[in-house]
């Protein structure tokens, strides 16, 4: 279930869509990519507020509104009474679960948290990872499939399947450098003097 009908909605809907999940969006509004994906029944869509008798049979809820504390310290004790999962948005303090940014390139999935202090750092590492593994490394990765596929049909013995495919990749290294902004720069700086 998500809570909320903003961009940020949006975007845990469809990350949940992709991990296979039957989404529930409750909001009085909804961006033009949810009512999309209303009208072609990926998701229910209830035109309200939220009742805490939504959550009942619920896995997971995602609580996109940020605005009101009182709801958010209070849907937090409802997770905890219903023992259902709870990632609310930007509130650490008022989620059990933290939603890691996911950098994806072909077959990797690579997931990135800062256990819900910096989302946005988070995000940002996301966007640099999808970079820095390039097509040529999603060629690799389709490479090495061939090569598990391959190995796993010829050679019984387990010991020598893991061996070759140790071997295929011998000699991959991921190297890179970290730069920090002028702001934390200048606030070390500081800091130090």
């Amino acid at each position: 279930m998500v809570l909320g009908g903003d961009d940020e909605a949006s975007d845990k809907v469809d990350r949940l869509l992709d991990s296979g999940a039957k989404v529930t969006v409750i909001s009085p509004t909804l961006n033009d990519h949810l009512r999309k994906l209303t009208a072609t029944a990926k998701i229910l869509h209830r035109v309200r507020l939220f009742r805490s008798t939504d959550a009942q049979g619920c896995f997971l809820v995602v609580n996109t509104l940020r605005q009101d504390q009182d709801f958010s310290r209070s849907l937090y004790e409802l997770a905890q009474k219903e023992r259902f999962l709870l990632l609310a948005s930007d509130q650490p303090e008022y989620s059990t679960v933290m939603l890691p940014a996911v950098a994806k390139r072909g077959h990797l999935r690579l997931a990135i948290s800062t256990s819900g202090v910096a989302p946005a750092l988070a995000g940002k590492i996301r966007q640099d990872c999808e970079q820095l593994f390039d097509e040529e490394f999603e060629r690799f990765l389709e490479w090495l499939a061939s090569i598990r596929d391959e190995t796993k049909a010829a050679e019984p013995d387990a010991e020598q399947r893991r061996a070759k495919l140790r071997e295929a990749v011998e000699g991959f290294k991921l190297n890179g450098t970290i730069q920090y902004p002028k702001a934390w720069l200048d606030a070390r700086r500081q800091q130090q003097a």
